[in-house]
């Protein structure tokens, strides 16, 4: 493959996964306030829909799955450094002090969830199925191809 041909590729590639992007971002953004129907761009073809679709729908079933956890994410971000490794003793414990865990016990997360700080920011999300064994090998293989564009930037 010429340099000319993978550049193509690569915008190609940018174009198609930018507006994948958009397409699930707008259908999850619908379905949780009730919008009207997204209609996919017909540069996606069917496969690609279909995966954008099962992602918004997971995104969806996690969002209507609130995990309230009683931290502030805010202050206890704050009170940490990039130097913690969580193998100092003595700063775990002042951390635990400032910041005690939530001691509601041990939660099993089987399906979609957002976990929430006691304000309501979204500190993660539990995605169980949202990429098919497919789409992530094929994220795999692009990422690859993408590596030598991706350093540029």
């Amino acid at each position: 493959m010429s340099t000319c041909d993978i550049k193509i590729w690569c915008t190609w590639a940018l174009a198609v996964t930018y507006e994948a992007g958009e397409y699930t971002k707008q259908k999850f953004n619908a379905e949780k306030t009730g919008g009207e129907p997204v209609i996919p761009s017909p540069n996606l073809d069917t496969d690609l829909v279909m995966a954008c679709d099962r992602l918004a729908d997971v995104l969806i079933k996690a969002y209507k799955n609130p995990i309230k956890m009683q931290i502030d994410i805010a202050r206890y971000s704050e009170l940490i450094s990039p130097k913690n490794t969580g193998h100092n003793d003595e700063k775990e414990e002042k951390l635990l002090e400032r910041c005690p865990p939530d001691h509601e016990g041990t939660k099993l997360v089987d399906k979609p969830a957002t976990i929430l700080d006691a304000l309501g920011t979204i500190i993660a999300w539990y995605l169980p199925d949202a990429l098919t064994e497919t789409t992530q090998k094929e994220i795999r293989a692009t990422t690859d191809l993408l590596g030598p564009s991706l350093k540029k930037v």
